[in-house]
C-alpha cells in the first residue's frame, strides 16, 4: 500500500488549507486512515481519523471544531480540511492506514511522507 500526501504549505493564522492522501490500494489492514503531525523535538501527535466503510470519525481535542476529515471512497483519498489555523498547528503532517482504531503512531500500517504546514503568527 502506498499513501501520498500533498496539500501542505504556508499559511497565515486563521487561515485554511485543505491536506490529501491518495492511496493505492486497501487491504483488510487499512480499514482507518488517520492524521498524524510532527513537531521537531516532540512525539508524533494523533489528528483525526476515519474509518472507510462507514466514515466513523474522531478529532484530537486540540484540533476539533476546526478540522474537518472525510473520504472519497471512489477516489481512495482522504482530506484533512484545516480551518482557524494557528501557529502551534505547524507541523509535518503524516497520512497513515490502520486496522482498527488508534491514537498513537505505533499502530499504523502504511505511512505517506508527510506534508508541512507552516502557519505564521
Amino acid at each position: 500500500v502506498q499513501l501520498q500526501a500533498s496539500g501542505g504549505g504556508l499559511v497565515q493564522a486563521g487561515g485554511s488549507l485543505r491536506l490529501s492522501c491518495a492511496v493505492s490500494r486497501l487491504t483488510t489492514s487499512d480499514n482507518y486512515m488517520n492524521w498524524f503531525r510532527l513537531v521537531p523535538g516532540k512525539e508524533r501527535e494523533f489528528v483525526a481519523s476515519i474509518r472507510w466503510r462507514e466514515g466513523s470519525k474522531r478529532y484530537a481535542d486540540s484540533v476539533k471544531g476546526r478540522f474537518t476529515i472525510s473520504r472519497d471512497s471512489a477516489k481512495y483519498t482522504v482530506y484533512l480540511q484545516m480551518n482557524g489555523l494557528k501557529p502551534e498547528d505547524t507541523a509535518v503532517y503524516y497520512c497513515a492506514t490502520s486496522a482498527g482504531l488508534i491514537y498513537t503512531p505505533e499502530g499504523a500500517v502504511s505511512w505517506g511522507q508527510g506534508t508541512l504546514v507552516t502557519v505564521s503568527s
